[in-house]
């Protein structure tokens, strides 16, 4: 697939310059708002611009008071001081759009809600310079007005390179900013399923184990009562597979490879996890038929919240991928 080098540049007019898009935003400072912060008095007269970019913006010389440009964020405000904000346009990023396929299930001018297929890397980095999640959504989402200054998709949270399912990505900084309130607070809802090794020896639980880097091995993470931070996540188990389960679980905390972590030291490892001790191959009969796994079997199936800018409640669920689906028939079978 040959990347649209041309989609993802920011437009102009012939003959304009940056310059010429530079949004000015004059304001004057009023006896309610006497010693208020600057950045607190811009983000309740700026409500789309986050308060992170107006505190880029005061640190980049592109905000004055009464003349002034050498300011801090924290600065006191005094009663009939003028402002003036300038805004320039998003940067381009160098990354190139791809016309790569994605299930997108919402979406409205603040965010967006895909069904990532297994296998797609959300960010581009060492070994992934195309071919990205990141390099999807510039092509598909038209409307990008900037996050932090950049004209790019936002990430709120992420998924594993081989997990699929529901992802959130936000369109513009204020939806970002609102988006990592929801995540911070805990105020998003997000259910997975998996397939497991063996059988947990309860229909439902709570596993509470805190989880940091492996002592050894830098790249992973371990249950680490040591250094480790909370984490915990519920399940319930749907369906029994013979000698393995279909899980249902919820996440409390959002740590990195939480439920990866949780069930491999259970000794319950997700099928195809490779990683974390999962078996790449599944069959319940010695010498008989035996399946290949090439993903670790964990789908981001649900997520429910309210959206963080119109309130609308926003319930959807991601139907279980073939692959995961073949796995289920296939064990049902045995």
């Amino acid at each position: 697939m040959k990347p649209d080098s041309s989609a993802f540049k920011y437009p102009k007019e012939p003959g304009s310059s940056n310059l010429d898009q530079i949004e000015k935003i004059s304001l004057s400072v009023d006896k309610d708002s006497e010693k208020v912060r600057l950045d607190r008095f811009l983000a309740s007269k700026i409500p789309h611009l986050s308060r992170t970019r107006l505190q880029h913006l005061i640190a980049s010389g592109n905000v004055s008071v009464s003349g002034s440009t050498d300011l801090k964020p924290g600065r006191k405000l005094a009663t009939g001081e003028d402002i003036v904000v300038r805004i320039p346009p998003p940067e381009p990023l160098s990354l190139c759009a791809e016309d790569i396929p994605l299930k997108i299930l919402f979406e409205d001018e603040h965010l967006a809600i895909i069904d990532k297929q297994p296998g797609l890397v959300v960010h581009p980095g060492a070994g992934n310079q195309t071919g990205t999640l990141v390099h999807a959504l510039l092509a598909a989402c038209k409307d990008l007005s900037g996050i932090a200054g950049k004209l790019r998709p936002g990430i709120v949270h992420r998924l594993d390179k081989d997990t699929s399912g529901l992802m959130i990505v936000a369109k513009n900084d204020l939806a970002h900013q609102k988006l990592a309130d929801l995540f911070k607070n805990r105020s998003i809802k997000k259910k997975y399923l998996a397939l497991i090794q063996g059988c947990l020896p309860d229909k439902s639980g709570i596993i509470d184990l805190p989880i940091g880097r492996h002592s050894q091995k830098r790249t992973l993470m371990a249950v680490n009562h040591r250094d480790g931070r909370p984490a915990v996540t519920s399940y319930h188990v749907v369906k029994d597979l013979s000698r393995h389960q279909l899980l249902e679980l919820y996440l409390h905390t959002g740590r990195t490879h939480q439920i990866r972590v949780h069930l491999s030291h259970l000794g319950h490892p997700l099928l195809g996890d490779r990683t974390y001790g999962g078996p790449t191959t599944v069959g319940l009969q010695k010498g008989g038929t035996r399946l290949k796994l090439h993903r670790q079997m964990l789908h981001s199936y649900q997520l429910e919240f309210n959206h963080p800018l119109t309130g609308e409640s926003v319930r959807l669920t991601a139907p279980v991928p073939e692959d995961m689906k073949r796995v289920i028939e296939f064990l049902q079978k045995q």
